[in-house]
């Protein structure tokens, strides 16, 4: 397999993209090899620093960078030789098998939706996050935050793919899919909730448990959480200052630290044809190897292909 890798992506890159390299290459045994895009004049040398072997890496010399500030559309047109945009490059002709960046997320989404293109018949491509359970496992909730207005049918094609997501990747048979509502009861709920409710009733390719609440999102209830991305980036960011505010009180519990996002990498776009993985522009070492060890798997479960058999078979 061969995986594509933005050195230049993140606050602090290169060097934490490097040293996530080296973490993942003396952890895994898995042939795997790696297409570095970034300035070859500031890669080479941490390479040799952290004993990168050649016969693992390939350097693509991208000589721009797409900073975090710079309009996504604009700057991916106008950098063409930006690592993010060579990486999109090398992804959409089949060079490489995956691509991974911290650097800008707009462009990520934009380079993803238009260089590789959606799954036919995915409406949304859709961003999720983990979410850890109070009972030691994980759940899955999406979107949250790609797409801030959403249809019925968006949230229907959403909890396929988090279906989909959690029985391949996080290991769940047959995961639980359950609608963010304000109440458990059918017909609760705006607009939305209660128009989309129905037709996940009506889906026989996931396993709808109804309605969840927000007290119901760190237990066990449901698996995958369906909801449109304004909700779910609300959950999301308050989960994210929930774990920032328990380590400023210096408070130390097993379960908070499974809020940190370090500890799954990043979030991969469902929806679009290939594996592309989005990191936190704060992302370390640690974010950066478990970034690589999931898009590992995702082209091991062969993750794409199994959701273009779903949505090519409705």
């Amino acid at each position: 397999m061969n995986i594509g890798l933005d050195i230049m992506g993140g606050d602090y890159a290169p060097l934490e993209v490097v040293k996530g390299l080296q973490n993942f290459l003396s952890e895994h045994t898995t042939p795997a090899h790696f297409f570095l895009f970034g300035n070859e004049s500031q890669i080479m040398p941490l390479l040799q620093e952290y004993n990168i072997p050649a016969s693992s890496i390939t350097v693509v010399h991208a000589p721009q960078v797409i900073e975090m500030h710079e309009h996504p559309t604009k700057a991916l047109k106008e950098k063409q030789q930006s690592s993010i945009a060579i990486g999109f490059h090398f992804l959409a002709t089949g060079k490489i098998d995956a691509f991974i960046s911290a650097g800008n997320t707009g462009a990520m989404l934009v380079g993803a939706l238009f260089s590789i293109k959606a799954i036919e018949g995915v409406l949304r491509p859709t961003i999720s996050t983990i979410i850890p359970k109070e009972d030691g496992s994980n759940g899955l909730l999406l979107d949250v935050g790609l797409n801030a207005d959403c249809k019925p049918e968006n949230l229907n094609q959403f909890a396929l793919l988090g279906s989909l997501y959690a029985k391949h990747i996080l290991g769940i048979d047959n995961p639980k899919v359950g609608l963010m509502n304000v109440g458990e009861e059918e017909g609760k709920g705006n607009l939305l909730a209660q128009a989309t409710y129905p037709l996940l009733k009506e889906n026989n390719a996931i396993n709808f448990i109804g309605n969840v609440e927000g007290r119901d999102v760190l237990t066990n209830k449901a698996d995958v959480m369906v909801c449109e991305g304004f909700t779910g980036n609300i959950i999301l960011k308050l989960a994210e200052s929930l774990y920032e505010i328990t380590h400023r009180k210096n408070i130390q519990d097993p379960y908070l630290e499974r809020f940190n996002f370090e500890n799954y990498g990043g979030t991969p776009v469902l929806g679009v044809s290939k594996p592309v993985i989005i990191g936190h522009g704060i992302s370390h070492a640690k974010a950066f190897k478990n970034m690589i060890a999931l898009a590992k798997k995702m082209i091991e479960a062969n993750l794409m292909e199994k959701m273009k058999d779903s949505f090519t078979s409705k």
